[in-house]
């Protein structure tokens, strides 16, 4: 029996936040425009395709944006507009296909192999889709189609913006052989320069260590990357995926510097995580701990619980016993963050713990 080859489409917004701005404000279009404000410790949420030649790119520093695009245009975020548009833009999907995997407000997976409205293969889908979007929103989307997730993200990534390009089944290893790791979906910064190390620069120099070599380096991510060197990605598309973290980070006007400054802001980083928590109804195991000095350095700290945080108090404390190691700190702070991972739900809850005590 022949396997059934998937059909899957990703489909990508073309610089959302800031295409919705030039949209909704007809003097910002043609020019430089960076979602964000324009303060010393601000950071750009988006950038128009205008500001990226001049090499502004979201996340950066709002003074160092300026400084490469002095007439840079900063427009404060409008977050309910931006998921009013991508609701607008999901129930385009739905008219096609049940199988939806959001990433963001801005991008999501399809699986369309069998789509709800007969279309003759998944490149038309893609394209009518495309100019839906373009005319009830007004906004360009890039698209990539191909046999699995992994090769449909790149593709969407090739014509950029507002073009659609297709890596069918017999071109997937090919296509994955000359790229660079680092423009592999999955391959971070820090995974990237350790492949470096070994002398992995493009997905052909991947393809040419054996499981095992890989599991000794990279451990349970080693099957993934084994795969995608040669073109496969099993992963389905997941439309109702379980949320698996929870976090909220600040970066300060003023750097922290003593042990009361830092625990106060722990504390009230502790309760607005766990409003989140409590409007989701979830709870988890896993306190993580985010902390930038204003050298930019990083470090992070975990620490998982037998049994789930079950209040605001309780999580700050864990948060703050993970800082204590590094206090005194070593420079001034610039942000702190707290996560909450290993998530439950009530339900989850009760059962773990009837089978602790059964145990």
């Amino acid at each position: 029996m022949t396997a059934v080859v998937r059909r899957i489409i990703h489909i990508d917004m073309d610089a959302f936040y800031a295409s919705v701005e030039q949209r909704d404000n007809p003097a910002l279009k043609g020019q430089p425009v960076a979602v964000g404000r324009c303060q010393e410790r601000a950071v750009v949420a988006a950038a128009s395709y205008e500001a990226r030649k001049f090499g502004v790119r979201s996340a950066m520093p709002s003074v160092q944006a300026q400084r490469k695009c002095p007439h840079l245009i900063f427009v404060p975020p409008r977050f309910d507009v931006y998921r009013a548009v991508s609701a607008q833009i999901h129930a385009i999907f739905a008219r096609y296909t049940p199988l939806i995997q959001p990433l963001s407000l801005d991008e999501a997976y399809l699986d369309v192999t069998h789509p709800l409205l007969p279309r003759p293969s998944a490149t038309a889908i893609a394209e009518e889709i495309r100019a839906a979007i373009l005319r009830e929103t007004g906004l360009t989307a890039s698209a990539g189609v191909s046999y699995n997730k992994f090769l449909a993200k790149l593709a969407s990534d090739y014509r950029k913006p507002n073009g659609q390009f297709v890596i069918p089944p017999n071109r997937g290893e090919d296509f994955v052989a000359s790229l660079p790791v680092n423009a592999f979906h999955g391959v971070g910064p820090a995974t990237a320069r350790r492949m470096h190390t070994l002398g992995i620069h493009t997905g052909a120099d991947l393809r040419r260590f054996s499981l095992d070599i890989l599991r000794q380096h990279f451990g349970k991510a080693a099957a993934f990357y084994y795969g995608i060197a040669r073109g496969k990605d099993d992963r389905p598309v997941e439309p109702n995926r379980p949320r698996k973290s929870l976090g909220k980070e600040v970066t300060f006007e003023q750097d922290l510097r003593t042990p009361a400054e830092l625990h106060a802001a722990l504390r009230e980083l502790a309760s607005k995580v766990w409003a989140g928590c409590q409007k989701r109804n979830l709870t988890g195991r896993t306190i993580t701990l985010k902390l930038r000095y204003t050298d930019f350095d990083q470090c992070t700290r975990s620490l998982s619980l037998a049994d789930p945080v079950q209040d605001q108090e309780i999580l700050a404390e864990m948060a703050c016993r993970l800082l204590a190691p590094l206090l005194p700190v070593r420079a001034p702070v610039r942000l702190l963050g707290i996560t909450l991972s290993a998530l439950l739900n009530p339900q989850d809850q009760e059962a773990a713990t009837q089978l602790s005590l059964l145990s």
